[in-house]
């Protein structure tokens, strides 16, 4: 049975975009008593694998976890979505993806398939920005905050990869999962290291890694609570097809966008090249031998019944207001200077130069001079960037009521609309 609140899902989608989002108090639901919530507040080791590929309810649930489970407790949650782009708590989706590729979705390798649709979902917690799909299993362990390090449980991940044969897997400097690439044995190590393996080199003398990543993490830390997540690339189906994940992840208004929030790190990626279920067994083995449990309950679409909290969580995700309207305050600019990095078919006017200044997705300052100083910016203060307008009606209302150049503007015009979208314009609000 889906969510009571889903119901309401496209009125929540709809709603104006307000400076900030009021977190709801997750709490177990005063409906019947459920064993799934009992276990979950209760027990001090648990193991839980989704049934479900739902971004925004894997990531409420990994959410709820965080907050009912004992602080004393050690958690893993495995779990599978379906495509979609997961960007940080802190990052800046104008400035990490290509709204407009995503918004087109993954073209379909039949044609009698449609595309594959992509969601964008930001998560709870910091980090970069990761693409997910049925060939990418990511991991969950929430423990206490004393006994938490960056490295503990990525190790941990580590032993599982290598008991499925992954001998070329470690831990790198950053705390992500990566396979080394030379051909022969470099050195003999110890087994046990998982910062290390006989495939180990050192750095070039660019201070690069003979390295591709398999593994990215990203953490919260809360009331005496770590929550430590990550992905793992096993077989994903969209690596090398034709540069998909490139679009995806190539945000044509990044190097204009000077932000306060986290960027991401790229690296070159690759699969490991084992079968998702097993890999799953092996980390819940890795899991079991840390802390005496292996046995995991499976979860689905149920556990909306059981957690109002957990609907309300699933709920404001899905919301303009959550995914764009928690961006951190940032400036979007081009001039002269800047123009010639514009991304192929943009041109600025001679002469013009554009200003974009937004917080929490509200316009703070804009400003859009044309060469004869005259500014074509309109009425766009507190104008909200997660809007149903486009640069283009709001721009060409300014141009007719003040006769100005209609290839002026219409070039200032294409700049904005493919480099700073507004995502309902797109059809964001609708999905």
């Amino acid at each position: 049975m889906p969510c009571r609140l889903q119901q309401h899902a496209g009125l929540l989608r709809n709603l104006t975009v307000s400076n900030r989002v009021a977190h709801p108090s997750p709490r177990v639901s005063g409906r019947a008593s459920s064993s799934l919530a009992n276990h979950i507040a209760n027990n001090t080791v648990q193991s839980y694998t989704s049934t479900s590929d739902d971004p925004f309810l894997n990531l409420s649930f990994e959410h709820q976890l965080l907050q009912a489970t004992p602080l004393d407790s050690a958690i893993l949650f495995l779990y599978i979505n379906r495509p979609c782009v997961v960007i940080g708590r802190n990052q800046n989706p104008w400035a990490e993806v290509n709204l407009h590729a995503l918004a087109a979705g993954i073209p379909s390798r039949s044609s009698h398939q449609a595309d594959v649709a992509v969601d964008l979902v930001r998560r709870r917690s910091g980090g970069g920005t990761v693409f997910h799909d049925q060939g990418n299993v990511n991991w969950t362990v929430i423990s206490p905050a004393s006994t938490f390090t960056r490295d503990k449980h990525v190790e941990m991940v580590v032993r599982a990869l290598r008991a499925c044969g992954v001998e070329r897997a470690r831990v790198n400097e950053r705390h992500d999962i990566v396979l080394d690439t030379t051909n022969a044995p470099a050195r003999d190590t110890d087994s046990l290291d998982t910062h290390t393996t006989r495939f180990t080199v050192p750095r070039t003398a660019k201070g690069e890694e003979n390295t591709v990543k398999v593994s990215g993490s990203a953490y919260k830390l809360t009331r005496g609570r770590a929550l430590h997540h990550g992905t793992c690339l096993l077989q994903s189906p969209h690596l090398g097809r034709g540069g998909i994940l490139s679009q995806l992840l190539h945000a044509p208004g990044k190097d204009f966008i000077t932000a306060k929030g986290v960027e991401s790190v790229r690296s070159p990626v690759t699969n490991v090249g084992i079968a998702p279920q097993r890999f799953m067994d092996a980390v819940k083995r890795t899991f079991g031998d840390m802390y005496t449990q292996s046995q995991a309950t499976m979860i689905g679409e149920e556990v909306t019944e059981d957690f109002e909290s957990l609907c309300k969580g699933m709920a404001e995700m899905r919301t303009l207001e959550w995914t764009f309207g928690q961006t951190p305050q940032f400036t979007f600019a081009v001039d002269s200077k800047s123009a010639h990095r514009l991304p192929e078919g943009l041109a600025l006017p001679q002469g013009a130069s554009l200003l974009v200044e937004a917080k929490h997705a509200a316009i703070q300052q804009s400003k859009f001079l044309l060469r004869d100083g005259k500014d074509i910016s309109a009425e766009l203060h507190d104008q909200n960037l997660a809007g149903t307008w486009t640069w283009s009606e709001k721009l060409h209302d300014e141009r007719r009521s003040k006769n100005l150049p209609t290839e002026d503007v219409t070039q200032i015009a294409d700049i904005l609309d493919r480099m700073l979208p507004t995502p309902a314009s797109l059809g964001f609000d609708s999905r």
